[in-house]
């Protein structure tokens, strides 16, 4: 009777908060405490329960196969009295919590309050008695209230089902198997996508297994996976892990050092207990085949997650470490990572926010967030770094001079003669020049472009650099257009609005192209490496720009551009020739025939040099220092040869 009173007279012990976090599953209710009694958590079902007892509050979930005999017991306060008491269960790290009136327990991993024992009878745990006022919540789902008995059982969620080592094992075999099957021809995209999505629920089994200990490696074939307990602690250190080695492999291993503040943001999220570092390491690529057909090194692909958070942005990159042996001259290691595409199902390697170190034998990648990552086998100009130093000097130097004696040639154009019959051809000359000019000013700051943190301002200017390089190829066809119809035609044809029309394809015909491509895919423009083997010392270093970050655009509509402006020039200029030849005096040939030859190799004939860039060798050398003299000279050779045209036209006056 006494106890009945105190137990009516005394107010409600605890709140039963389980914390700021959220957590993915929550049961609260009132247990009457009328005597000394304990928490006993031990195996069960694939599922959650709870039973009240007189001398203790037994919580059962499924345990380890190799701690299903053993049980914890936590004391209880002495205090008698109602107390208020919430089970919350975690999924992202697989963590119960219990908090009883104003004391919170880690069941299974709070050994500092526990005991840990053999597995005993529920008899020792005295008679049942109800809980009151219950009530369970999912998370995003709404509070229900329970009728008051002593046992309530809940079933697990597919989510909540516990994953255990054998498990994970299978998932491994079953994908090992699909990676080497041959793959049919006209199914490669589906069967990327077929292995990318077994990799993901790869992924989410190792975000939930059962672990023995802080560590444990699963794979002994193509697909590897490390999971990685890390609790918070007061001064996070980095951590390092490293690969088997294989010396019969390109890639003979690899060893990833994760940065101390990477851990940071694990210590500053107070709710979450520990945090799983899931690394993959994957010796195919199967499953990530870009539409370039890009070849990795050793086919090493290797991923690196912090369960149940996004990284990005570190302010200490991540290191992967790749030991190789020596890779061949005329190849250049890039650090990549797999980029997804969920829209289109498929994905390519990308590289911002990665730089590359090499050695004779190792790759060392930084990074500043966390993906599947690899290095990318490039091919590359086999020079050394003085021709590389040379050409670089040339560029920047002759461009500067071409986009100034542009601008200069303008002016002249434009306070000149205003006579009709030179107005088309002056305003012509001058949209050429201003194509010129933009396409000088972009390359010049392209790589400051590219330095910079932001992506947008370099996908920008990757696309301002498209336009003015097609409008410059655009307006040397029109160039060539105008020069055939002022020879052939002898200005006996007029058309209506010519200069606007040609305006129109000038300016018109570039800018539907490159919005046509960013409208495609907006990572269609970004940061470009173009790699460069330096043949003395046997390293690599890559020059970036912003351009257009897919080879294939680059090739059709690049190169597939300018062959044909450089065929129709071609084409114009032997019907020039012919012309003159036929209606020229006799003594007036050769000057008419090289001065229209010279103007048609300023307006874009010595470009198809770029032709011979797939070649090797001193023949290759030879015609890259041509084309990078000519072309970004190209600006201030045509001063020259318009001022050489305005000299000879006032001589011939002066007779």
């Amino acid at each position: 009777m006494k106890v009945l009173l105190l137990l009516l007279l005394s107010p409600l012990q605890g709140a039963g908060a389980c914390g700021h976090q959220e957590e993915d599953f929550r049961f609260c209710g009132d247990r009457n405490q009328t005597q000394n009694s304990s928490i006993i958590y031990e195996h069960g079902p694939a599922a959650i329960s709870i039973e009240n007892r007189a001398q203790a509050l037994i919580i059962r979930r499924p345990f380890l196969p190799s701690r299903r005999n053993s049980s914890y017991k936590y004391s209880l306060p002495p205090t008698l009295g109602r107390y208020r008491f919430c089970v919350c269960w975690f999924r992202a790290n697989s963590t119960l919590r219990l908090v009883y009136g104003k004391q919170s327990f880690l069941l299974g991993r709070d050994l500092t309050s526990s005991s840990a024992r053999g597995k005993q009878g529920q008899d020792t745990a005295g008679a049942s008695t109800s809980i009151f006022n219950v009530s369970y919540i999912l998370k995003g789902g709404k509070n229900t209230s329970l009728d008051s008995t002593s046992e309530y059982f809940f079933p697990a969620s597919p989510e909540d089902m516990p994953i255990w080592e054998q498990d994970v094992e299978e998932q491994l075999a079953a994908l090992d198997r699909l990676i080497a099957q041959p793959t049919e021809p006209d199914a490669g995209a589906m069967g990327q996508r077929v292995l990318r999505r077994k990799l993901g629920e790869l992924e989410q089994m190792l975000t939930k297994v059962e672990l023995e200990g802080q560590n444990q490696t699963f794979g002994k074939a193509t697909v590897r996976a490390t999971v990685l307990i890390v609790r918070p602690v007061q001064a996070p250190l980095s951590l390092v892990f490293a690969s088997q080695r294989e010396e019969d492999r390109e890639a003979h291993g690899i060893m990833v050092d994760l940065p101390s503040s990477l851990f940071m943001m694990a210590k500053e999220r107070e709710e979450m207990i520990e945090h799983r570092v899931v690394l993959m390491d994957i010796s195919s690529q199967t499953m990530f085949q870009d539409e370039n057909s890009s070849h990795v090194l050793g086919d090493k692909v290797v991923g690196i997650s912090l369960v149940d958070m996004v990284v990005a942005n570190l302010s200490d990159p991540v290191i992967l470490t790749f030991s190789h042996g020596q890779l061949p001259r005329n190849v250049t290691p890039l650090c990549v990572f797999w980029r997804e595409d969920t829209t289109a199902n498929s994905g390519s390697w990308d590289s911002f926010g990665c730089t590359t170190e090499t050695g004779g034998s190792w790759t060392e990648c930084r990074c500043n967030h966390l993906t599947y990552f690899a290095v990318l086998m490039v091919s590359s100009l086999e020079i050394t770094y003085i021709h590389r130093d040379y050409l670089s000097i040339i560029t920047y130097v002759g461009c500067l001079i071409s986009a100034l004696a542009s601008v200069c040639t303008i002016l002249f154009l434009y306070f000149r003669s205003k006579q009709r019959d030179q107005i088309t051809s002056m305003h012509i000359h001058m949209n050429l020049l201003g194509a010129i000019f933009l396409l000088d000013i972009t390359f010049l700051i392209s790589e400051q472009l590219a330095s910079s943190s932001s992506e947008a301002v370099c996908r920008a200017g990757g696309l301002f650099l498209h336009f003015s390089l097609l409008s410059c190829l655009t307006w040397m066809g029109i160039e060539g257009y105008n020069l055939y119809r002022l020879v052939i035609e002898v200005f006996s044809t007029y058309h209506d609005h010519f200069l606007l029309k040609i305006c129109l394809v000038g300016w018109g015909l570039p800018f539907f192209c490159v919005m046509l491509i960013f409208l495609a895919s907006w990572r269609n423009y970004g940061p470009f490496f173009i790699p460069i083997y330096e043949s003395v010392g046997g390293k690599s270093t890559n020059a970036t720009i912003c351009w257009i970050t897919n080879p294939l655009i680059h090739n059709v509509v690049n190169l597939g551009f300018f062959s044909l402006v450089f065929l129709f020039n071609s084409v114009m200029l032997g019907a020039m020739v012919r012309e003159i030849l036929r209606q020229s005096n006799k003594g007036h040939k050769l000057k008419h025939v090289l001065a229209l030859f010279g103007l048609s190799i300023l307006l874009g004939i010595p470009w198809a040099l770029v032709f011979f860039s797939f070649t090797s060798g001193i023949f290759s050398l030879i015609s890259l220092y041509l084309f990078t003299i000519i072309n970004s000279l190209q600006g201030f050779l045509i001063f020259l040869w318009y001022w050489t045209m305005v000299l000879q036209a006032r001589k011939s006056s002066d007779l």
